[in-house]
């Protein structure tokens, strides 16, 4: 296993993912409690300072790609660092300035690839993101939307997702959880609404082709989102199950008993309901670290195959161990990135054609 941890070092990114996938699915067979999680936790955490280190030796010779790759593999070290230690702690905000760390590293090398922009919004100031290139001007690309987990920030969302994005044809709009959060009816939806105005002014984003992931509760807010703006082209969200589960405790307290009986019939048309007033291809991530249960989501999976209604189900590779359950994110998210990229392909004029077809 240490063989396996420490080959990464001076990987290319892919080999480097690979051998992380690895590391993560076999962690339950090695797993000695507390005292062995620190040990891969410290171990990790060199890993990704070693990258850091070699990345910024490239940039010094001036071999910008190597620097980026190497800090690339940094931020995936870090991120399995991350998720051996309890989230509340203080190694925890460690890890976490020395992703914010890495993304400032690799943006300063990248500046036509990672922005950092700021959406305007009329109902208050305006809204903090990252954006992630992977178009031209003259060649428009598809682009998602992606919300971070409830207390998580947008910087340690773009951290996992950037070492998976580099090389793809989709751009992304990285968001905090906490920004578009809101209680107020409506509120949040507008807010990703403004969103998606932004991307669809953008020269290198094609309009037609822009999607939104929810991660963790952020997955309902994309719900909502979708079924509330029909622009979107594709949505990783909950399906609306979040909301579900909420109603039916609703029941039984309303009806004073906690073993109510409800119709399947009802049961089904409510967890299709809000499926119907989405318009696009839809993946429902069940398990995991998610808020989605997989049983419930087989079922709205069954109910939407019956009303011919797109959509998928994803659910991510756990390992548990004998205290903890640690998803192999790397799995997930190639799987999550392949399908939005499966879902948002299409051939689409160049924007350069259009000027100049309006000018004959």
């Amino acid at each position: 296993m240490e063989q396996a941890v420490w080959r990464h070092l001076g990987g290319d990114l892919s080999s480097a993912r690979r051998g992380a996938a690895a590391f993560l699915d076999t962690i339950a067979d090695e797993d000695e409690g507390a005292g062995g999680r620190q040990s891969w936790f410290a171990r990790w955490k060199k890993i990704g300072d070693d990258h850091y280190v070699l990345g910024d030796l490239n940039l010094k010779e001036g071999a910008l790609d190597q620097a980026a790759e190497a800090w690339l593999c940094a931020l995936t070290a870090f991120e399995i660092a991350r998720r051996l230690i309890d989230e509340a702690g203080p190694q925890s905000e460690d890890v976490s300035a020395r992703i914010d760390h890495g993304i400032q590293r690799f943006r300063s090398s990248q500046l036509q690839k990672l922005e950092q922009v700021n959406i305007p919004c009329s109902e208050q100031a305006d809204l903090p993101a990252y954006y992630l290139r992977a178009g031209s001007s003259d060649l428009p690309s598809s682009a998602v939307i992606c919300i971070s987990m409830e207390q998580e920030t947008a910087a340690t969302l773009l951290g996992r997702l950037l070492p998976v994005m580099i090389g793809r044809s989709v751009s992304a709009l990285v968001v905090s959880h906490c920004h578009v959060s809101h209680r107020a009816r409506g509120q949040s939806e507008s807010l990703l609404s403004y969103c998606l105005d932004y991307l669809a002014v953008r020269p290198d984003v094609d309009a037609a082709r822009v999607g939104v992931y929810g991660d963790g509760l952020s997955a309902a807010l994309a719900t909502e989102f979708a079924a509330s703006d029909h622009r979107l082209a594709a949505a990783v969200c909950d399906g609306g199950l979040w909301h579900w589960a909420r109603i039916v405790p609703s029941v039984g307290w309303l009806t004073r008993t906690s073993d109510t009986v409800v119709d399947q019939d009802v049961v089904s048309a409510r967890r299709t309901q809000t499926m119907r007033r989405v318009k696009c291809p839809v993946l429902v991530v069940a398990g995991g670290r998610g808020i989605v249960d997989v049983t419930e989501a087989l079922k709205l999976q069954a109910d939407c195959m019956a009303a011919r209604i797109d959509l998928d189900l994803a659910t991510p590779r756990m390992i548990r161990s004998p205290d903890r359950e640690i998803d192999n994110f790397i799995v997930s998210d190639g799987c999550i990135l392949e399908w939005l990229e499966q879902k948002l392909a299409r051939r689409s004029t160049p924007r350069s054609l259009l000027r100049r077809k309006q000018d004959r």
